[in-house]
């Protein structure tokens, strides 16, 4: 049995949202991540018997949970040998937290980081947060294989990443002056992102020409993107969420859920919308600076008969 620090332990990891440039950043083109405030929390207690037990009450869509049920046992499982937990150990770890969990918010990662936390606490191992970061890594190639790394990043780290992949994958922090209200609108459908990345890669090899100039577009969107935040230009970022989600309609990622909500978004005020995530279902995002217009664009939305999450980037 391993030496223990407290009796009851607990972790977050907060949610996160693409601001720029999803499905480009498979070809080493920059993106722009960032931690939201919504988090999920995950508690550890101990129990005297059954060995390790996950007991997920986390608010999600209808589906989410059960359809990435086997995806969180073998994400479990790889956390508990990279901190060199027995899995006989009687602990029973609880998630719950604010962040509504479906496609495109981070939900697994901040499980990974939330557990990763709360373990590290109730075991008195001393991790530091580059520790923790490698573990919710590990946790999150349970869910995708291979995962980018972006977004147990922003889970663990907070704030603002700009992220390119490589060789040596890229990231940076993007210095953004305060966190801004944004409002991320819940289409209700489970993203089947493998189906989406695969879509765009035949698409591409099939018209490279003018996937070529998309992605070009792209390429010095994400720079724009950047200066834009670190200059606190929040109605240029907003203009260019606007260009950025034209972009993803090119390689059709979009649907049309996404688009009426983005449209909805924009028709109450927000400074600019997208999808975000995966796409093809998911979650949109919509810039709404102040909580006025945040609670304007909410309620336009809501009234379409979808959910909201109202939180904030640069967290």
């Amino acid at each position: 049995m391993m030496t223990r620090g407290d009796d009851v332990a607990e972790g977050k990891g907060y949610g996160k949202c693409i601001l720029f440039n999803e499905h480009f950043v498979v070809y080493d083109i920059p993106s722009i991540v960032s931690a939201i405030g919504d988090y999920t929390l995950a508690t550890v207690e101990r129990t005297d018997s059954g060995g390790v037990r996950l007991i997920d009450d986390r608010p999600a869509t209808p589906g989410y949970k059960e359809g990435k049920l086997e995806h969180q046992k073998d994400s479990l499982q790889r956390i508990l040998d990279h901190m060199e937990i027995d899995p006989d150990e009687n602990i029973k770890i609880t998630l719950g937290g604010t962040l509504y969990c479906a496609s495109g918010v981070g939900a697994s990662a901040a499980s990974c980081t939330a557990i990763a936390r709360a373990l590290n606490q109730f075991f008195d191992m001393g991790l530091d947060d580059d520790q923790i970061n490698e573990v919710a890594y590990e946790g999150e190639k349970g869910y995708h294989g291979t995962p980018s790394g972006v977004d147990n990043a922003a889970s663990t780290y907070g704030g603002l990443i700009w992220f390119v992949r490589g060789d040596e994958d890229t990231f940076e922090p993007v210095d953004m002056k305060k966190p801004v209200e944004i409002v991320m609108g819940n289409t209700g459908k489970v993203a089947n992102t493998k189906a989406a990345v695969a879509g765009v890669k035949e698409r591409k090899e099939k018209y490279p020409e003018r996937y070529e100039e998309i992605f070009q577009d792209a390429r010095q969107l994400a720079h724009d993107a950047r200066e834009a935040l670190e200059a606190n230009d929040i109605q240029k970022v907003g203009d260019l969420m606007d260009v950025n989600h034209s972009l993803l309609q090119d390689i059709e990622v979009s649907d049309e859920d996404l688009d009426m909500l983005v449209e909805t978004a924009r028709s109450a005020g927000a400074l600019g919308a997208k999808m975000t995530g995966g796409g093809l279902g998911g979650y949109m995002v919509a810039l709404t600076p102040g909580e006025e217009l945040q609670e304007k664009v909410a309620k336009a939305i809501e009234d379409k008969g979808f959910r909201v999450l109202r939180t904030k980037i640069g967290v």
